[in-house]
């Protein structure tokens, strides 16, 4: 059985349009309480949200579905993702789900799952729900139906673990840090976690009215958090997306740090305080320059798909803990269950703090190559794989290239388009046989 609905990261889609409809949100919830009681006890399941206005309907929604199978809810309202997976370790919950289509416009909403360990769940277990979609409601009787209510708290409980994960001999007093939370699910969280840990913050990015996350603001349009951290002279800025599991972060001078760079700030720092670092994960998109600068220092580098889920995978298969993407999807296993954006940044601030550098300081001598992203749109029914064209073009540019260099070729899983990257420490080189590449399959 192949799926249907489920994606990457959970359903997503536009509101108002199939799947991410009220009417199929209720029969999610119902089909994925009827999974959940196929174990033989009242399960438990928290929902959180973002903040947007589409986030009520769905919500109330889902609510439903899991009452009719018999499941009982608690509601956690605004929470961020890496939160809700937090409390359903936490709380013993059976299941977490959050609602949200985390960097994606206001339109666009999404649901996706935890497990009651906090981590994504398995294809086996979309696959499941996914038959159970196709089955007729089994209503349970008005006796067995289950109840809902809210966790008031929620928040306050999320904070204090994303505190527990500074290192308590630390503080952040004398920094100042601008926050943004991309106006979503962590605006009432983020600037309090700083805050709280000792730095004057300053918070942008924190007034969701439903309508505007992730609207020029958070890790995915970054600008907002450079014109702010400059205009107030800040030590340190912070970027979120909406559901607050991405993390930008950006210095007094206003440079901007992706996640490859950040990942390697973190493996760095455990090198120092000598903890073991036997490897860390990538993915095929990860920056070549890190995996040079983490193996020369005897740490093997293994790369996943892309997809933070994919990474989760690898990471447990090796049992490394640390991993990520270039877009800010960054995992410690030992500190979380899941990506977090918070804790995340925490680590980073820490090992600033610790060594008394700055970003620029603790990455010197590991400059990002460029990287030349195309994409081809293809004809249909064309088979790319089958081009002796490509194949010869690629195999040419991967001698001149040579260890200096690499090509990645992927089709998108969405689009008629194949993605062509061309990674080089010359940049007009990457352009030059990106174009090739690109060609070859439009002649």
């Amino acid at each position: 059985m192949t799926r249907r609905y489920f994606g990457t990261d959970g359903i997503r889609g536009t509101v108002g349009r199939e799947p991410i409809t009220p009417d199929f949100v209720l029969r999610l919830g119902h089909a994925v309480g009827r999974v959940l009681m196929q174990a033989g006890e009242r399960p438990r399941v928290l929902i959180g949200k973002d903040t947007r206005i589409s986030g009520y309907m769905l919500e109330s929604a889902l609510e439903s579905g899991l009452n009719s199978a018999g499941v009982d809810v608690v509601l956690l309202g605004p929470l961020p993702t890496p939160g809700v997976a937090y409390l359903t370790r936490a709380l013993r919950a059976d299941l977490g789900v959050v609602i949200s289509a985390s960097h994606n416009p206001f339109a666009d909403n999404g649901i996706k799952f935890f497990s009651a360990q906090g981590s994504k769940l398995p294809d086996a277990w979309e696959l499941d729900v996914e038959a159970a979609l196709q089955q007729a409601p089994g209503w349970v009787g008005a006796a067995e139906l289950g109840k809902a209510w809210r966790l008031d708290d929620a928040a306050g409980r999320y904070i204090e673990f994303c505190k527990s994960t500074f290192p308590h001999q630390l503080t952040l007093k004398g920094l100042k840090i601008v926050v943004d939370a991309a106006h979503g699910a962590a605006y009432h969280i983020a600037p309090k976690v700083f805050h709280e840990l000792g730095a004057d913050v300053i918070a942008i990015g924190c007034a969701p009215d439903g309508l505007n996350i992730n609207d020029q603001v958070g890790a995915t349009h970054p600008d907002a958090l450079v014109r702010s951290v400059k205009a107030n002279h800040a030590d340190f800025g912070i970027a979120l997306d909406g559901d607050a599991d991405r993390l930008q972060m950006v210095d007094a001078a206003g440079r901007l740090y992706n996640g490859d760079e950040l990942l390697y700030v973190m493996a760095a720092q455990r090198l120092r305080r000598g903890e073991p670092v036997p490897g860390v994960v990538g993915t095929l998109m990860s920056n070549m320059a890190v995996e040079r600068a983490l193996t020369e220092r005897g740490v093997a580098f293994a790369r996943a798909r892309v997809g933070d889920r994919y990474v989760l995978e690898e990471l447990l298969g090796r049992g490394w803990l640390l991993g990520g993407e270039a877009s800010g999807h960054l995992l410690m296993l030992d500190k979380h269950s899941t990506g977090d954006g918070l804790v995340s940044a925490l680590q980073v601030l820490a090992a600033c703090v610790e060594r008394g550098m700055t970003l620029a300081q603790l990455l010197e001598g590991v400059t990002l190559y460029p990287q030349v992203l195309l994409n081809v749109r293809l004809n249909p029914h064309q088979d790319w794989k089958a081009s002796t064209e490509l194949a010869r073009v690629t195999a040419q540019v991967e001698h001149e290239l040579g260890h200096q260099g690499r090509v990645l070729i992927r089709a998108s899983g969405t689009e008629p388009l194949l993605r062509i990257m061309v990674e080089s420490p010359d940049p007009e080189q990457a352009d030059r046989c990106a174009r090739r590449l690109a060609d070859s399959l439009r002649g």
